[in-house]
């Protein structure tokens, strides 16, 4: 491994929730902690604070503005590079990658830094999405990512795609953590409809994809059962939502649950949260790259239960089988849930998909682009 100290910078179009900011924030971190440089651009965002206590910088830029206006960024991200001399740009969203590509194309190549891109998603195959193939290397967050991009861009050489799954910190969510009883006391004070029965949670985004409505089909089809259990739709309420939120209340008011639900705004207490579930719920109706959520509850030691497609399948396919059901199929999803609710088998402990393992993985991928770069074929690490 190399002993120099690197920059990097990474491409991203704003630093506020969602998987793409975390992974950010979580390789600046390391890279700061190795005594590397480490250096975001974005529009900016809630999480720049934290991104900049823990070591990095932040260049504001809007590079992910869908807008043609967005084109004009080309130029000045090219000065910026040239300033800096970073050794690797890490493009992790596709219109930053775009504008990325195009600032190192105009550097002289001894001044080109190397290009790196992550695919965090099952972006829409086509030309627009295909920039995230053109990295030196091309990171995918899961076996079936990597096979959805490989399938769907034959011309790519399938060396040049690592696999590094996402991870979590196990200290965060230690197996076996018990929410104190002060914060159980005000939780439950913020949610009494919550009280009183098995608790279901569903961290997840508004999003109509995130599979709230089938959470509350499966709410209603319990209590047909017998089952008074309580649901949680954590993280759902956000603005510019208002409305969709607004028709899972109302399909909650139809089906008779209404007073077993709540919608929460993302919360900073989700270990907590998840540690008094019952059951931790993915549902989504698309499949998802990867499945956070799923690592972060079964780490806690608390059963979950989702769809087996994309990621989240993959990993309840090899962590925990016993949650998997069919995409789609409410009978069965109501049947494993009132297994799961009356006798969950144990979760093994979490022995893979931690967020040292990510850190180290991509830390050690720029280590190797940097140490490779004789063996690019000139002129260009940037593929057309």
């Amino acid at each position: 491994m190399t002993t120099r100290k690197l920059t990097v910078v990474q491409l991203l179009p704003a630093l506020n929730a969602g998987g793409v900011e975390r992974s950010t924030l979580e390789i600046g971190a390391a890279l700061a902690a190795a005594g590397h440089r480490s250096i975001a651009v974005s529009a900016g965002g809630r999480l720049v604070d934290q991104f900049l206590a823990a070591g990095s910088e932040h260049i504001a830029l809007d590079i992910g503005r869908k807008s043609l206006a967005t084109l004009r960024h080309v130029w000045r991200l090219r000065r910026l590079l040239a300033e800096i001399r970073p050794d690797i740009v890490h493009a992790r969203s596709r219109l930053p990658a775009w504008i990325g590509w195009h600032a190192l194309r105009g550097m002289p190549q001894t001044m080109r830094p190397h290009f790196v891109t992550t695919v965090h998603g099952l972006n829409s195959p086509g030309r627009y999405s295909a920039i995230l193939t053109r990295g030196e290397r091309v990171i995918c967050v899961s076996n079936m990512l990597r096979d959805y991009v490989l399938k769907h861009y034959p011309g790519l050489d399938a060396a040049r795609v690592t696999v590094i799954p996402r991870g979590i910190d196990p200290a965060e969510f230690p197996r076996g953590y018990r929410a104190d009883d002060a914060w159980r006391a005000r939780f439950f004070a913020e949610f009494p409809q919550l009280a009183g029965g098995p608790l279901l949670t569903l961290p997840g985004r508004g999003t109509r994809l995130k599979g709230h409505r089938d959470a509350v089909e499966l709410l209603a089809a319990l209590r047909a059962r017998g089952v008074n259990a309580g649901l949680l739709l954590l993280g759902a309420r956000e603005a510019g939502r208002e409305t969709y939120i607004e028709e899972v209340e109302a399909l909650a008011r139809e089906r008779g649950v209404a007073d077993r639900l709540a919608i929460t705004p993302p919360r900073s207490d989700v270990r907590e949260v998840h540690a008094i579930s019952d059951l931790v719920l993915q549902l989504s109706t698309q499949p998802e790259s990867f499945g956070r959520t799923v690592v972060e509850a079964l780490s806690l030691g608390r059963p979950v239960l989702g769809y087996a497609h994309g990621g989240v399948g993959e990993l309840l396919a090899e962590l925990y089988p016993q949650g998997s059901v069919a995409l789609g199929d409410a009978a069965a999803l109501l049947e494993r849930a009132i297994e799961l609710l009356r006798a969950a088998p144990p979760v093994a402990p979490l022995e893979k998909y931690r967020l040292a393992d990510m850190q180290a993985a991509t830390l050690a991928l720029y280590d190797n682009v940097v140490r490779s770069a004789s063996d690019v074929i000139a002129p260009e690490r940037i593929r057309r």
